[in-house]
């Protein structure tokens, strides 16, 4: 799948070529540039096509609706990486000095393993690098991490969260001792970095936690299921993506696993990820910080605006309002958010990606702004701070249905009081194994 003005074969001959896709005028004068490693082939091109599409369809109403934020018009340009590392690496490196002199102001690539590749770079470069609901853990700590942000979400978050919810299922915490629960894991750094904390959240709760791996890109997964119906668990944490997640949900059904009983991650939440499973999925459980759907303001803004005038970068329709677009828009109000609150210090005029990371540490989104921004109900409150570049942590379950997601919980949030020294502890390794001094934040903020 592709953007609606190209088709996927002059795509891929224009990204081999190692030719950007442009978007936006050509001038430099009043225009804040946001590079995009995106990928919209290969067996992720769900996710990249739905993630991206949302964040340029709200950059396209910010300059259409807005004239830009403070008259700066956005643009960007993007870079196929077909969610491999070291496409990914080259497309950054392709994209970071800016686009016709409009400077770079964050980079979003949505992708762990692209992430973890370009973070030392970003952070010399004084980029931000935005890794919205993902990415390494530590980099919640901004002390060490200056210019990473797992915005709300990071991973030990994630599935804190799930453990606080299968608690509640289970009638209370204290009621997990001596139950089994798998998390079946995509078979990369994504996957594996919640096993430690899997582990601890075990100990503290008294529950029983097998870990099994599925290889890229997770197309088989028997012996997986099989080893599952061995161990008899009480419930399934799928950490899954891409094609990965509709194979595991009817392996499970094959093997007679409840799918009431599996939940999905923030990268197993998708229309893409139930739907193709048919049957097998319908009960099937997973996280969002996000809901679908197209009742929202800003969403039908970007129906008014962007989608009836032509210029909407989905190819399919159908996928307006879908978690994966929905986490664009999400992504695109908070990149947009930060450019402007610091735009209020620097000026309103393009900004370094060093002003804009202040913008970010400085990020609030509260009621009214949210209620402002259209975005109540699509986007939790956030505040961000030196410290905390996560900001967040909450999450709600939504179940599928057969034909879309229904949201059955509030709230939920993780316990970040157990997880903060965790991640303290872990961003000061890296700091000694860097040699990186971490900043005073008390001093800063």
């Amino acid at each position: 799948m592709t953007t609606s003005r190209f088709s996927p074969r002059r795509l891929t001959a224009a990204f081999s070529l190692g030719l950007a896709l442009v978007s936006g005028s050509a001038t430099a004068a009043g225009e804040q540039y946001f590079p995009l490693q995106s990928y919209r082939v290969g067996p992720y091109a769900a996710g990249g096509t739905g993630f991206f599409g949302g964040f340029i369809d709200y950059m396209q109403l910010v300059n259409a609706r807005d004239g830009g934020v403070n008259g700066v018009k956005l643009t960007w340009s993007e870079c196929e990486t077909e969610y491999v590392v070291e496409k990914g690496v080259e497309c950054y490196e392709r994209l970071k000095k800016g686009l016709n002199g409009a400077p770079a102001a964050a980079t979003n690539p949505l992708s762990v393993g692209i992430a973890y590749a370009t973070l030392e770079r970003s952070t010399a470069d004084r980029i931000p690098l935005i890794t919205i609901n993902h990415g390494r853990t530590d980099s919640t700590d901004g002390s060490v991490f200056p210019y990473v942000f797992p915005l709300q979400l990071n991973p030990y978050s994630e599935v804190s969260a799930i453990v606080n919810y299968i608690g509640q299922r289970e009638g209370g915490l204290d009621k997990l001792k001596g139950k089994k629960i798998v998390t079946l894991y995509h078979g990369s750094p994504y996957g594996k970095e919640t096993i430690p904390i899997l582990d601890i959240l075990s100990k503290k709760y008294g529950f029983a936690i097998s870990h099994i791996e599925v290889p890229h890109p997770g197309t088989e997964q028997q012996s997986q299921w099989l080893n599952i119906r061995r161990i008899k668990p009480d419930w399934v944490i799928l950490r899954g993506w891409g094609v990965m997640n509709p194979v595991a949900l009817k392996t499970a059904a094959k093997t007679g696993f409840p799918a009431d009983h599996v939940i999905g991650n923030i990268w197993s939440n998708s229309e893409d990820d139930a739907a193709p499973a048919g049957d097998a999925a319908k009960g099937f459980i997973s996280i969002t910080t996000h809901p679908a759907g197209t009742d929202f303001p800003v969403l039908k803004d970007i129906e008014k605006v962007v989608v009836k005038a032509g210029k909407g970068n989905l190819q399919d329709p159908k996928r307006f309002g879908s978690v994966y677009y929905n986490l664009g828009v999400v992504n695109g109000i908070l990149n947009v958010e930060a450019l402007r609150i610091a735009q209020a210090k620097f000026g309103k005029r393009p900004l370094s990606g060093e002003e804009v990371r202040w913008g970010f540490e400085h990020l609030k989104l509260d009621a009214k702004r949210l209620q402002d921004l259209g975005a109540t109900g699509l986007v939790q409150t956030l505040t961000l701070s030196c410290s905390d570049h996560e900001g967040g942590g909450a999450v709600r379950f939504q179940q599928w249905d057969g034909a879309s997601w229904k949201v059955i919980s509030d709230w939920v949030q993780a316990d970040r009081g157990l997880l903060r020294p965790i991640i303290e502890k872990s961003a000061a390794a890296y700091a000694k194994e860097k040699g990186i001094t971490p900043r005073n934040c008390a001093k800063e903020s």
